[in-house]
């Protein structure tokens, strides 16, 4: 069985063979794969020292191919990987909105996974930390309406993101002015409220995706969805207040106790004792925190929550590795005749 890592150098690729490294996933080889500067790179896996390869134009003799080197990479040569006989789980956007293409969020939807026609979508990295916590609940009470305000680390900006917090508040605290190439605005010391382009309908496209990919991976297209989403200087880990307007009234215990069943969540909820979802203790976790659950003041029988994710990990790296795991349990993953 071999798998293959398409983007094998850039942040989600080294969150990917972290993950490969814990995984249940049962595999003999791990090719690694990514653009011509790149080539020749060794990187170190389970001990061993593997070499970076180009990126080839056709296909990659592999069984799974985990992609994360842009969306037109992805649209470019991900047929001709399919038609090599690989399944390929992708982690951009390229694939996300076809109807054809499933779109897995395993502990919500991973059956959507099994009929898949070669190629399985990654959500995007916000999506895939809210509907942790919502899906349950939709199940549960029946979300009507849901209104999402989001606090992203730079790290949703790929490494350079993270270089530019880090390089331009060194600046700023030597007292030179921040200057900025990766965001729209100086980040240090900032919020920013801009995330991807502005579309016809004041919403940027990063809020609709959360729109789109909610209403596809919980197969309701009935929910009503608004999302701000905002740019905030911390490194990694993707920081949500949700509100939901619910057709069922819940409380806010019944709540807890429904989450704190829920597969891929961790219901850190103390005020009193000042425990609640915070970047600081989620990076790193392959759990979304989810907390602040409280009773909504604006829908009668609705929730208030807060939810914290590394959308490093289940917001890409891990999700991926997790469909890949979810196939091979169900016998859908399987190695192909080689000579």
């Amino acid at each position: 069985m071999r798998v293959a890592i398409v983007g094998a150098t850039g942040a989600v690729g080294h969150e990917l063979m972290g993950v490969l490294e814990k995984s249940s996933l049962k595999f003999d080889e791990l090719l690694l794969f990514a653009s011509p500067r790149s080539a020749g790179h060794l990187l170190t896996f389970r001990g061993q020292e593997l070499t970076v390869q180009v990126t080839p134009e056709g296909a990659i003799d592999a069984d799974v191919i985990l992609a994360s080197a842009g969306g037109a990479i992805s649209k470019e040569k991900a047929p001709a990987w399919v038609a090599g006989g690989a399944v390929v789980i992708d982690n951009s956007s390229a694939f996300r909105y076809d109807p054809e293409v499933p779109l897995v969020v395993p502990e919500v939807n991973g059956e959507a996974a099994l009929h898949h026609r070669g190629i399985i979508a990654n959500p995007n990295c916000t999506t895939a930390v809210a509907v942790l916590a919502v899906a349950p609940i939709h199940r549960e009470y029946g979300v009507r309406r849901m209104i999402v305000s989001t606090y992203q680390a730079t790290s949703g900006a790929g490494q350079k993101g993270m270089d530019e917090l880090l390089e331009q508040t060194h600046m700023v605290l030597h007292g030179q002015e921040a200057g900025h190439k990766v965001f729209s605005h100086p980040i240090p010391f900032n919020v920013i409220p801009h995330i991807d382009a502005f579309q016809d309908n004041g919403y940027t496209k990063e809020e609709m995706k959360v729109v789109w990919e909610t209403r596809k991976i919980m197969g309701d297209d009935s929910l009503k969805i608004s999302c701000t989403a905002v740019r905030i200087p911390t490194l990694r880990t993707h920081s949500e207040a949700i509100t939901l307007e619910l057709e069922r009234p819940a409380t806010p215990d019944a709540v807890r106790e429904l989450l704190s069943r829920s597969g891929g969540v961790e219901v850190r909820d103390d005020p009193g004792g000042q425990v609640y979802p915070m970047p600081l203790t989620a990076s790193g976790k392959y759990d979304v925190e989810v907390g602040r659950i409280r009773e909504s003041l604006v829908f009668d029988g609705g929730i208030d929550l807060f939810v914290a994710g590394d959308q490093l990990l289940k917001g890409a790296a891990l999700n991926a590795v997790q469909i890949a795991e979810y196939l091979q349990e169900h016998g859908a993953l399987r190695e192909k005749q080689r000579a």
